[in-house]
């Protein structure tokens, strides 16, 4: 917490909303930055060296972006996710590192599960269909070309079961009667209750599930964890979907598992590299649905994500106690006394 009769300054590295922006100049006094051009990330490092804080999101701040910025107290990040940070070098700085976990969850969820469906009743592929005016050419109703898979009464298999994971599970359960599978380091009782989510190891879910969704966070263990081992024992025919991060999925191994046929489909928001290149050969298969990363894309959730990391800001810099901290360690650790 400051006690300078100054405002505390404060980067702003990606653009917010005009109320977040109000809020955010009432308390600090702030610093705009482009990260977009060439140049973006030495601009960021230099204007780190005499910041207190900054807030942002989809961009990387890794050691030497913060190897100069020894006022440096918080970052804030528009995002739950926190795979753009360097984590334990900055807890070993004593930099809190703030996120926005409990305000996305639903709407992130309602995406996952319309990639699900639509994934499922090949509705991209519809589309085009009627479009391309191939449906007009036929001069008929669809035929077996064109049907899809039924989602109701499925098994649905969820890798990571955290609020978001539970959320798409209860989609699934209470909405279209789907059976729930799975996989996460603890038992999720309270779901296991409401809609009988059953916890199981990763291959018999891959083995059992009709559609498959991941929601595990990134880490080096979890990098790649579907690969084409994983691919190969899916149900012929499941469906994938990632809602997660792009780098759970080995792209290569589901490219060649879409091309044999073993896999019936994915519905894909998040890639390996983002933005994704329109030659990716990922869009080349037409049971293929991919979006840009649109998982929190509402106006009403993107405006509470950023005031809630103006607010965890805020939390840190001017009132306490530090809200929504991603890296409770630092604040036990001697390094936040620096």
């Amino acid at each position: 917490m400051t006690t300078s009769s100054s405002k505390p300054r404060v980067v702003v590295y990606k653009p917010l909303p005009d109320a977040a922006m109000t809020k955010l100049a009432s308390h600090f006094e702030l610093l705009h930055v482009d990260t977009g051009g060439a140049d973006g990330a030495a601009a960021l490092k230099a204007a780190l060296v005499d910041a207190d804080g900054a807030i942002g999101s989809s961009v990387t701040i890794d050691a030497d972006a913060v190897s100069g910025a020894h006022r440096l107290k918080v970052l804030s990040t528009v995002s739950v996710g926190i795979d753009k940070f360097d984590v334990a070098d900055l807890t070993a700085r004593g930099i809190i590192l703030t996120h926005t976990p409990n305000v996305l969850t639903e709407t992130t969820a309602d995406l996952v599960f319309a990639l699900l469906i639509g994934a499922a009743r090949r509705v991209t592929e519809l589309s085009d269909y009627v479009r391309s005016g191939a449906w007009e050419k036929s001069g008929r109703g669809i035929g077996p070309a064109q049907f899809a898979f039924d989602v109701h009464h499925k098994t649905l298999g969820v890798i990571g079961f955290g609020r978001i994971g539970q959320a798409v599970a209860k989609r699934g359960a209470l909405g279209f009667g789907m059976k729930v599978l799975y996989t996460s380091p603890r038992h999720a009782h309270d779901a296991e209750r409401a809609i009988g989510a059953e916890r199981v190891s990763l291959d018999e879910l891959l083995e059992k599930s009709d559609f498959v969704c991941l929601q595990a966070p990134l880490t080096e263990k979890t990098r790649h964890m579907m690969g084409a081992e994983q691919f190969a024992k899916m149900k012929r025919g499941a469906i994938i979907v990632n809602g997660g991060r792009g780098p759970l999925i080995d792209e290569a191994a589901l490219a060649e598992a879409l091309r044999s046929g073993h896999l019936g489909g994915a519905g894909l928001d998040v890639f390996d590299q983002e933005p994704l290149p329109a030659s990716a050969p990922l869009l080349t298969f037409p049971n293929v649905l991919a979006l840009p990363h649109a998982g929190s894309a509402t106006q009403e959730t993107r405006d509470a994500m950023a005031m809630d990391a103006v607010e965890n800001l805020i939390s840190v810099l001017v009132s306490g106690p530090p809200l929504n901290v991603a890296n409770p360690d630092v604040l036990t650790s001697s390094a936040v006394a620096r």
